[in-house]
Parts: structure tokens; C-alpha cells; sequence
């Protein structure tokens, strides 16, 4: 089979599409004849050794997978060869056929496209739990979204206009900023002067959470622009800077700083996580949610995919086509 490969840490240009064996799953897992993959930030991160962990190279990045069922390992009684699924990895998801533990895969529906589905393990699982579980996000509520054109600020618009809030998204550019809009934001700005327009589009009153996958400048920005009680919620650092947090503005404005770290969350609650991905699915076939796709490539391409969304090019999901 083909496969996207890192043979070291470094640029994303480094990395090798080529042959190498198909695999043949273990006790507990299955194989999965890939239709689409999911293409994310920390996949860029990871080939660079940048992210939180490092696998032993050579490796295949990619962190969902979604496709068919072809083979099922000894003990594995949930799926059989044929089921839909999307699987939810590590890495060594750039791949024709993906290895998984039987544990983190999922069925899907017959609504579900392989491409949303991708769409919504990473992306969409990460904002879910971020608005959910640690920024308690509640109905009538302001909701700042830095970043807010990239699939994780997408995500977190539909999501926090699902959970009853008002949505003010945050993207650099005027196509961006119509895209957070036609998605379901209640206001979209630039980052320039947006201090100022923050305390006018809040009358002053601060915002209740901030969704922040940005990191840099914005952070400031925003640590400034908190409302009495809000949450702060630290999900990543695009802008490639991790800021510094002035904490006498905590004290003053008595607000919360929350770290958000999805893959932990999976790791150490499966049985949430279950419960998330629920609402998630059961909201994408009701309609309330539906994920962007931005654009299908090859999975030849992958490196090239990676580099826009590394540039911050990417308005919604990048998926390879095996």
C-alpha cells in the first residue's frame, strides 16, 4: 500500500509518499481501507518533533482516518469486514490502510460522510470539549473565538451557537471573516484595533468565554477583554508564540485560565468522550452541525496540505483521498 512516511523530525517537505507493507491487525484491532483522512495542525507539529509527543521514526502522521472495515483481529466482536467507520489515532493515519485499536474506532451512520467524519473527531471533538466540559459555556453567554476560520474555530462557532451563545469569531482576513459569518457567527472582526471593538460590541461588559487555539498577541488582547467570572480557554499556539499571562488581571477581573488538552481528555475519560461524540453525531444527522470541507486532495499531497494549514491558509477541514 502507499503511505505518507517521516523518515526524521523536520520540514513538512520532508515528507515521503511511498510503498510499505499493508498491515495485518493484532489482538484487539482492526484494519480500515481508508476513503478519507483527516489533516490537522498537530500533524504538522508532530513531523517537525514540536508537539507533545514523539513517536519513534520512521512514521506515518495522522490522527483520523475514515473508510471501511477490512479486516478485524482475534476478540474483536464490534466490527466485522464492511462496517463504515472513522478512527481516532496517535498517528499513522496518512495511509491507504489504517491500523487501529478496536477501542478507538467508531461506527458511523449511513448520514455520515467519511469526509465529516474526519472532520469531526479532531476538530470538532476538541472545540466540543473545550465549549462543554472546561469553559461550562451557558446559554445567553458571550463567546469569543480567536482563529476563528481554521477548522477548530469553525467548529467552535456552530458548536457555541448550538449551545445557545453569542458568537463574536476573530479572523485576519475580510474572505475569512465572511466565512465565520455565513457559519453562524453573530460578529466577525479583524485583529487589528480589536481591543476597542470588543469593549464596543460587549458595551464594555467583557466576554464570558474565550475559545483560543491562537496564542501571540490575541492572547493579550483577550486576557483584557474578560468579563467578570469568564474562562480563558488556552487550546493552542498557531501563531506559533506562547504568551505570558499578566495574572493581576486574573485577580482583578477574576476570570479563569483553563487549559485545554483533548488528547488527554480521550486518554483519561473515554466514557465522556463516548457521550461527546454522541451529541456530536447525533447533532450533525438533526442538522445542527455540519462540518466545512475546505479541500480534498490526494494523499500524495499531503505534505503540501500541511504546509497551507502550518500558513494558516485553510478555511474550514483539509481531507486526503487515498
Amino acid at each position: 500500500m502507499k503511505a505518507i512516511i517521516c523518515p526524521d523530525y523536520g520540514p513538512v517537505s520532508n515528507l515521503d509518499y511511498r510503498e510499505i507493507s499493508d498491515p495485518h491487525p493484532g489482538a484487539g484491532e482492526v484494519v480500515i481501507d481508508a476513503k478519507a483522512i483527516g489533516v490537522n495542525f498537530p500533524d504538522g507539529l508532530l513531523v517537525q518533533g514540536l508537539y507533545q509527543m514523539k513517536p519513534p521514526t520512521p512514521f506515518s502522521p495522522g490522527m483520523e482516518a475514515a473508510g471501511v472495515v477490512s479486516e478485524v483481529g482475534d476478540g474483536v466482536s464490534q466490527f466485522i469486514p464492511g462496517d463504515r467507520v472513522v478512527a481516532l489515532l496517535d498517528h499513522g493515519g496518512y495511509a491507504e490502510k489504517v491500523l487501529s485499536p478496536a477501542n478507538r474506532v467508531h461506527a458511523l451512520p449511513d448520514s455520515m460522510s467519511f469526509e465529516d467524519a474526519c472532520a469531526l473527531m479532531c476538530a470538532w471533538g476538541t472545540s466540543h470539549y473545550a465549549l462543554k466540559q472546561r469553559g461550562q459555556l451557558q446559554s445567553g453567554e458571550t463567546l469569543l473565538v480567536l482563529g476563528a476560520a481554521g477548522s477548530t474555530g469553525l467548529a467552535a462557532i456552530a458548536i457555541g451557537k448550538a449551545m445557545g451563545a453569542r458568537v463574536i469569531a476573530v479572523a485576519s482576513t475580510d474572505e475569512k471573516q465572511a466565512a465565520c459569518r455565513d457559519f453562524g457567527a453573530d460578529i466577525a472582526l479583524p485583529y487589528e484595533g480589536l481591543r476597542e471593538a470588543l469593549k464596543r460590541e460587549t458595551g464594555g461588559r467583557g466576554v464570558d468565554v474565550v475559545f483560543d487555539p491562537v496564542g501571540g498577541q490575541a492572547f493579550e488582547v483577550a486576557a483584557r477583554a474578560m468579563a467578570r467570572h469568564g474562562r480563558l480557554l488556552v487550546v493552542g499556539f498557531a501563531s506559533g508564540e506562547i504568551p505570558k499571562l499578566a495574572v493581576n488581571l486574573a485577580l482583578l477581573k477574576e476570570f479563569s485560565l483553563v487549559g485545554v488538552f483533548w488528547g488527554a481528555f480521550t486518554a483519561n475519560e473515554p466514557e465522556l468522550y463516548a457521550a461527546n461524540n454522541r451529541e456530536l453525531f447525533a447533532w450533525h444527522a438533526d442538522g445542527v452541525v455540519k462540518p466545512r470541507i475546505d479541500e480534498r486532495r490526494p494523499l500524495s499531497e499531503a505534505a503540501a496540505a500541511l504546509q497551507r494549514i502550518l500558513d494558516r491558509g485553510a478555511i474550514g477541514k483539509t481531507i486526503l483521498i487515498p
